[in-house]
């Protein structure tokens, strides 16, 4: 069942980096504002599965397990937070001024 999490958080974090890039390639994009958001989201829920799961390491005590994923657990964090960051950054760059007219 936890291990469902892991799961979780990278579906979401893969739906926080497709939608940034939907957003760029479409010409006329209404939608933009909303798909960010959503974007930003999935990196937030995604983020949390991971704190969850960590969570639930913590509780059954297993260690061994922790010391071992840890570092890349944080390496992967960051690297999702930075990039969802960046795309919708660029996003809001290119969509800057345009209205849903």
């Amino acid at each position: 069942m936890f291990g469902l999490l892991n799961v979780g958080s990278l579906v979401l974090g893969l739906i926080a980096w497709i939608l940034p890039v939907v957003n760029l390639l479409r010409k006329k994009n209404k939608n933009w504002m909303m798909l960010s958001t959503i974007s930003i989201s999935a990196c937030a829920i995604s983020l949390c599965f991971q704190i969850f799961y960590t969570y639930h390491k913590v509780l059954v005590e297993d260690w061994s397990a922790l010391m071992d994923t840890m570092y890349a657990t944080a390496f992967a964090s960051v690297a999702l937070l930075i990039i969802t960051i960046v795309l919708n950054v660029i996003s809001l760059v290119v969509y800057r001024g345009k209205t849903a007219s």
